[in-house]
Formats: structure tokens, sequence, C-alpha cells
């Protein structure tokens, strides 16, 4: 089937002049130009009058959850809770709909927004539904609560002793209070029934509509294990993946789920290297800073989750495999970390080839750093919305010169650094043009602008979107921008980013989304 587009804008995120048409067959971009040319040359193509909105290269995500993400739907939903009052009566409902003595679990609670100001304990969770197993997830995903009966279903006890990498929250008495951080909280799971593999393959094909919804045709499963990858196997073997995944293997713990013969889409699923992960949570105040936070303790500075001969050690193995290596980095001594262990690393193995490693967050990354990424070839894939989301947090976690910092990616392009954005669903919707909105602005909550010098242009925010994620995912030869012989991965919006005011990206709509010249979303 052969399509033309014309009577739009047609962004190609390529260098030149906008082209009046183009021309889609079989799945790819056959031709750009003018569109009298174009109709004459292809008299049998369906004829697509865009009536004057906006044609782009579809988004690639380049750092989420998307299995999470897709589980988060069939669970309690918390956003936007004010106090644990609200928490209680939204779980309490949501209880109703659950078959007897099932785990009650919510995701989503933002402490820093919550009346009381701190994380609910056990206590709180217990008001819930008497001696049923209640579990609730801080939208960061780095930390939660369970219940009394949850803690108990986990086997945590006082004499539970502190994960490596992770904390136990105690009363006075030393007994847990159902708080739970980083290694600690992730690794509850298990504690937990499992649905059957139809409903969460059910659940993934919704997530993956919401992704199309936002024009995303590319996604990532950005820290696979065994279970996340038998849900989007179950999903691509019966043709029920619809838009490309790309899955990275958890490094510490599941390494021999790495598979080069997997490295390459079959049915919309591929490996594309390794995750590690060296910090928490900024605004859960678990990030590693070579500073301390805010506050009462003048000497916390949150903590990193391995020693520096671990780190590298998991740089010689990627560059020594020749695959790439995705860093969960948000505080700035964990990308001292990272940087360090990756020059030391390639130091070892001068030969080996380049594999474009990413700083995933990369939330308070400095200057000097930057110079280093962009010497080294190391990508940064910054959670701008963080400014828009917790950007009044970050003040009071940092203080106003280094939270008007966060996400510097005018800094990255100045200094040569090749960045990408992300939302790090389920943490946030994978809304790109929201996203892009916060790059461009950089406004938070409270409508001030935090770090007006890092505000960068709708141009450069739609690269990091497209082409870059392309280039992060070593797909620039076939996705990210328009060009003949590129895959027909396209969105159509109702307005221009790079013509409408720079505060009126947020409200541009995704009108229809496009994989391999077939549309799997219209609004």
């Amino acid at each position: 089937m052969k399509t033309i587009y014309f009577g739009g804008d047609i962004v190609t995120m390529e260098r030149g002049p906008a082209p009046e048409a183009m021309v889609v067959e079989d799945g790819l971009i056959a031709a750009l130009g003018g569109r009298e040319e174009l109709m004459r040359r292809h008299p049998d193509a369906v004829r697509r009058d865009l009536d004057g909105c906006t044609l782009l290269p579809a988004f690639l995500d380049s750092h989420s959850h998307i299995t999470a993400f897709s589980t988060t739907l069939g669970l309690c939903q918390l956003d936007g809770v004010k106090s644990f009052d609200e928490m209680v009566s939204r779980l309490r409902a949501f209880a109703e709909t659950l078959p007897a003595g099932q785990w009650i679990v919510g995701f989503g609670y933002d402490h820093n927004t919550l009346a009381e100001g701190r994380h609910p304990d056990r206590a709180v969770l217990d008001r819930v539904a008497d001696g049923r197993p209640v579990m609730v997830s801080h939208m960061s995903g780095h930390m939660g609560v369970l219940s009394t009966a949850a803690l108990a279903e986990a086997h945590i006890t006082a004499a539970s002793p502190d994960p490596a990498g992770g904390r136990i929250g105690r009363g006075p008495d030393g007994e847990p209070d159902g708080y739970l951080e980083e290694a600690a909280f992730t690794g509850v799971g298990a504690a937990m029934p499992a649905p059957t593999m139809d409903q969460l393959v059910a659940q993934l094909e919704r997530a993956q509509q919401i992704y199309l919804s936002h024009g995303v045709t590319t996604a990532q499963e950005g820290l696979m294990k065994p279970d996340q990858w038998a849900i989007l196997s179950a999903a691509a073997s019966s043709g029920r993946l619809r838009i490309d995944t790309v899955c990275y293997p958890d490094m510490l713990h599941h390494r021999d789920l790495m598979d080069r013969s997997k490295m390459h889409y079959e049915n919309h699923l591929r490996i594309g290297g390794y995750k590690i992960l060296l910090d928490g949570s900024p605004q859960g105040r678990t990030a590693w800073m070579s500073e301390p936070y805010e506050g009462d303790d003048k000497d916390y500075r949150g903590y990193p989750i391995h020693e520096d001969d671990a780190v590298e050690g998991f740089f010689e193995t990627a560059y020594a495999e020749g695959v790439q290596l995705l860093v969960h980095c948000n505080g700035d001594a964990a990308a001292d970390q990272m940087l360090a262990a990756s020059e030391r690393a390639r130091a070892k193995l001068p030969s080996a080839p380049a594999i474009r490693p990413v700083m995933i967050h990369a939330q308070l990354v400095r200057r000097d750093q930057l110079a280093r990424m962009a010497r080294d070839g190391v990508i940064a894939s910054f959670f701008v919305a963080h400014v828009n989301e917790w950007g009044e947090v970050h003040r009071r976690n940092f203080g106003r010169i280094r939270a008007a910092h966060i996400s510097p990616a005018a800094s990255a392009l100045r200094e040569g650094v090749t960045f990408t954005f992300h939302q790090d669903t389920p943490v946030l919707p994978p809304d790109m043009l929201h996203t892009v909105w916060c790059a461009v602005n950089r406004v938070t909550k409270t409508g001030d602008v935090l770090g007006p010098q890092e505000c960068i242009s709708p141009l450069e925010a739609l690269k990091a979107v497209t082409i870059n994620a392309a280039y992060q995912y070593f797909e620039e030869n076939e996705k990210g921008s328009l060009r003949a012989g590129k895959r027909a991965d396209l969105v159509i919006l109702s307005a221009n980013p790079l013509t409408v005011a720079p505060d009126d990206i947020r409200s541009i709509e995704v009108l229809e989304t496009i994989k391999d010249g077939e549309t799997l979303f219209a609004k």
C-alpha cells in the first residue's frame, strides 16, 4: 500500500528545507519533496490531507518500565492523594473489587504532597482492611509501605537486617514500621500472588495503547527480570506486542538473560544491553550526593548501592561483550562513580567497541561531569519533567542553586553531550509533549521558572525524543527522522511544536500514531 501525506507542516528532524509532501510505501518512507511532483510520480497513492496538522517522526521512549506500567493498571491508583485519610478511602474502595484475602496494592502516592508531610506507616495501612495484606508504592518506585499483615507475608521482622543498598524503617522498639526503601522495598514482590499470564498480557496491551496515544512507537523495559521477559515474550509470540520494545536485563541479578541472538527485533521485541542502578531518588532523598542535602542532618548525602570495584566490573563486562550499559544515576556522587568506572574499564579494553553508555536520569550531574561525558561518548537521558513535578521539592532538598541545575539540558548541549528525555513510566505517564514543554519552559507547579539558563529550544527538545533517542538505541538509520528508506513510524499532531508559543506546546494533541505505515492510534 502507498500513501502520500500533504497539506500540513512536515517536520523531518533532518537538515534542509521542509518538504511539502511525503510518500509511504510498505511500511517505509519512500520519498519526500514537492507535492505536485510526488503526486505525479505516485498517481496510485492514497491521498492523506493533513488539513493543517503537523507530521513528525514518532516519539521514542528512551527510558521506562513498560511491564511495571502495565502492572499498575491493575492496582489502586494513588496519584493525587492529599492525605492519609484519602489514601485509606481509595484503598478501601479498591478492596471491594477484589476477591477476599487478595493483597490490596496501591501505586503512585507522593509523600511530598501529603498533608502529613511524610510517608504513611503500617498503622495507616492497617486501617484499610482488617488482617489483609496492604502495600502502597511511592510514585518513584524506590520506596513503599506495607501493612502489618503484608510485613508478615514478606517475612520482615525486627530481626531482619537492612539489605545492601536499602533500609527497613523501624519504630523506637526496633520493630518494622512498614516503610521500606530501595532494595528493601524492591525485593517484596516475590511475596505477592501473581496474576495469570493472560491477565498480564491484556494489561500490557492496555499499556501499549497509552504509549501510542502519546505518539510513542518505541518503548523500553528498563530493568528486565525473568517475569518481565516472560510477559513480553508471550505478547510478542502471540502477536499482541504492537510497538517496538527494547529490554535491558538487570545486570546484577539476571545477567543470564543477555542473549546476543535476541538483539535484533523479532515480533517487535529485542534486547538492547544491560541495566544497573547506582543510587536512588532525589525527591525521596536517597540519591547519592557529593554535598549534603538541605535539612537538619548536615552530613546526610544519600548512599551508593555498589562499591567502586563492582561498578568497574560491570563496565568491563559491557565493554568486553560490546553491549550497551544503562546506568541509573541521580546524584552527582553516583555520576562520578559511573564515569570513573567507565574510564577505568575502557583504559583496560582500549580496542572495545563504542557501546554508547547511558546515564539514566542524570538529575544533578555537574558541568565538569558533562565535559567528561562528551569526551567519552556517554549519553545523558534526562528526566526533565522533574522540573515541573518536583521542582519545589528539589529546592527544599538541595537549595536554590543546585535545584536550578537539575536536568541541565542547555549545559549538556553547550558541552556537546547527546541527550534524550524520558518520563520513567510508570513514575509519570509517557507524555512526550509534556516533557518537551518542560524542557522548553522549566516551569514548576507554583509557576516559577527553575533555572532559566537551562531552557532549550523546541527543536532541541524534539530531537531528544526523536533522532537523539534513536541514536541512543543504535537505531538512528531506521527511526527518529523522516528520510527516504527509514521506517514509517509517524505521529500527527494538532499543531506544530516549532511554531506555537512555547507555553502552548503542552496543549498540542496527538491525533494519530502510525507504526510501520499502519495507524495504531487515532483520536
